[in-house]
């Protein structure tokens, strides 16, 4: 039950409103095909709660009779659900980091594979398409950078490339990063529109890191900022489809305050442990590794 501070109750009705909740995460697991057992409950909780707040449902019971009617709603909470919390230039000093890494990928390799994994509005992988174009030691020309997510929404936000900035997005104090963002974004009043130029590195496609196979043959996966919102019981099955994803000495940067699981560590060498930076171990195999997404 959301209480007047727009906090969940957790009183007399808590047995009721559990209820409520499970009867939702079902709903949507089972009707709109979106899997909920993916993620952990205070992540899908805290998302559920902020429609009920938009819908102006007091209980979990009231938000789930709208949910099976409302077809806009069902919408709606599906991109509520996905997570879509990104930036560019996240955290300078991690990329700070990756400038090093394609720095040198582009000394000694023809072509730099680059994937963002769960990318959102495509900021990340036009973050690093731009940081490709700024540095004068990295040939632009050989980045070939793929962006995935799982929403659809979001990844036609990505192709557009048009961002607004708002009052809580400040989109010029993000691309501060670089000393001049203006030779890549077209800036008009509070739009901000990527160029050509930028464009052509990157391409979008929709991937499920959970259910869907690996990618093959990747010098460089930025996967930053997901696993804190999933299941324990997945985060591995996630991390081995990156892993088997790279190439032998390939790198792996994660989010800040994330971690690579005891069973995987033998996959990976810390480059930069402050900045989770890894390199997949070129004598690490995949055959010795479950396949979860069989179960899934």
């Amino acid at each position: 039950m959301i209480d007047g501070t727009g906090e969940t109750d957790l009183g007399a009705d808590s047995t009721d409103d559990d209820d409520g909740f499970t009867d939702i995460l079902t709903f949507v697991e089972d009707e709109l095909t979106f899997a909920t057992s993916h993620y952990n409950d205070s992540y899908l909780d805290r998302r559920v709660s902020s429609r009920m707040r938009r819908t102006q449902c007091e209980t979990y019971e009231a938000y789930f009779e709208n949910l099976q009617s409302d077809s806009d709603e069902q919408e709606a909470l599906l991109e509520a659900l996905s997570i879509n919390v990104t930036g560019f230039f996240r955290n300078p000093d991690v990329w700070a980091g990756i400038r090093t890494i394609l720095r040198r990928l582009s000394e000694t390799n023809g072509t730099v594979r680059v994937w963002s994994a769960a990318c959102a509005d495509g900021r990340e992988p036009y973050s690093l398409s731009m940081l490709a174009h700024d540095d004068p030691q990295i040939d632009e020309s050989s980045i070939a950078i793929l962006g995935t997510d799982i929403s659809e929404p979001a990844l036609e936000t990505a192709r557009t490339g048009v961002y607004e900035e708002s009052r809580t997005v400040d989109l010029a104090d993000q691309l501060s990063f670089l000393d001049d963002y203006h030779r890549y974004v077209d800036v008009d009043d509070r739009t901000f529109r990527i160029s050509d130029a930028i464009k052509r590195n990157v391409r979008f496609r929709r991937h499920d890191l959970i259910n869907d196979d690996p990618k093959s043959g990747f010098d460089l996966v930025v996967c930053r900022n997901l696993f804190i919102y999933i299941d324990n019981a997945y985060k591995e099955s996630m991390l081995e489809t990156i892993a088997r994803s790279l190439r032998p000495d390939g790198y792996l940067v994660i989010g800040k305050a994330e971690t690579i699981p005891p069973t995987l560590k033998s996959a990976f060498t810390v480059c930069e442990a402050r900045l989770r930076i890894y390199q997949r171990d070129g004598k690490a195999t995949n055959a010795g590794w479950p396949d979860h997404r069989s179960n899934s």
